[in-house]
Formats: structure tokens, C-alpha cells, sequence
């Protein structure tokens, strides 16, 4: 699962995972540490390399500048790109602070990361400003890095609508549904 900031990977890759009845792995879960810190690269990658390990996942994150990409799209068959509009992903962006905010929730257990109206909109390390540094140039990206040799065994499936993903995954549960 590859997107913007906000476009629902998570959402996306855990339905999907359920679907398939395969380990669903938050590239954010296995980066973030306590205090909003980063993981170490290294520490990082291996967290990786041990939870694609098994036949079957779904990894949601992007993380191409720290190594991610490399071991999960070498493993992979499959991508799947939520390459939604830029208010649609403002909007699932605002919904899911608001409710993280209000809930008080750990993001990620044992860290203690939370959401706070500070963080997230009076903060320039905010989601939104990520948001917005990084959306043309995830669109412009994208294309290029799945067009690279070391690519070429991967299916891609592209959403720009968020309908057509809903549709495509609603398919998957056909495909996996037991047959009576």
C-alpha cells in the first residue's frame, strides 16, 4: 500500500489483510519509537525483513528514502497506490486527527505517540504540511520508480477514486469468499 499521507493505506491494508487472512505491517508502527523519535535505519530495515518474512502480508507505508521500499517490493507481487485527490485526503487527514485528538489514543502502543492540536495543525511537522510538501511530488515519483527494472514483477493497481478502490477491494472479498 503506497499514498499519501492521509489517502486511507492504513484503513486500506488492514481490510485487505483480513481479506486475505495474511499479517497486515504498519511501516509506521516499525519506525516510530517513543517521543516521536525514528527508529535507527538499520533497526528499522531489520524490523522490516522480519515482519515481510512469511509468505503472505500487506505493508502499508512509503519509507523509500530509509530502505523500506527496496525489501518490501522486492518481496512483493502486488502494489497498490491510493493516489487520491489532494481534498479527499485533507478531509480523511482532518477526520482522523480530530478522532485521535478527542480519543486520546496511542498511536502505536509502547511508544506513547499521541495526537495533539499542537502536532497536528500548529506544528511544522505537521501531517498537513507533509501532506502538501509531499503530494506532486509522490504523483510525479510513483510512475517512475514502478517503471524501474527491478520492478518489473510487480502488479500494480492505481486508484485515483476512492469508489474504484472500494470496488476492487469488495472484489477481493468475492475471489476469497468460500464457495456454497
Amino acid at each position: 500500500m503506497v499514498g499519501s499521507t492521509g489517502s486511507g493505506k492504513t484503513t486500506f491494508g488492514r481490510a485487505l489483510a483480513d481479506i486475505l487472512g495474511v499479517d497486515f505491517v504498519e511501516l509506521d508502527a516499525l519506525n516510530w519509537e517513543a517521543n516521536w523519535a525514528m527508529a535507527d535505519e538499520r533497526e528499522f530495515r531489520a524490523r522490516i525483513a522480519s515482519a515481510t518474512r512469511a509468505d503472505g502480508w500487506v505493508v502499508d507505508g512509503n519509507y523509500g528514502g530509509r530502505g523500506a521500499r527496496e525489501i518490501v517490493w522486492g518481496k512483493a507481487d502486488t502494489v497498490v497506490w491510493l493516489d487520491l485527490p489532494l481534498w479527499l485526503i485533507l478531509t480523511r487527514l482532518t477526520r482522523r486527527n480530530l478522532t485521535r485528538i478527542r480519543s486520546g489514543v496511542e498511536i502505536w502502543p509502547g511508544t506513547g505517540n499521541r495526537e495533539t492540536v499542537r502536532n497536528s495543525f500548529f506544528s511544522t511537522d505537521s501531517l498537513y504540511v507533509w501532506a502538501l510538501r509531499t503530494y506532486r511530488r509522490r504523483k510525479r515519483q510513483m510512475p517512475e520508480l514502478l517503471a524501474r527494472p527491478q520492478y518489473a514483477h510487480l502488479q500494480l493497481h492505481h486508484f485515483t477514486r476512492a469508489a474504484d478502490a472500494d470496488r476492487w477491494l469488495d472484489a477481493q472479498r468475492r475471489l476469497v469468499a468460500p464457495r456454497i
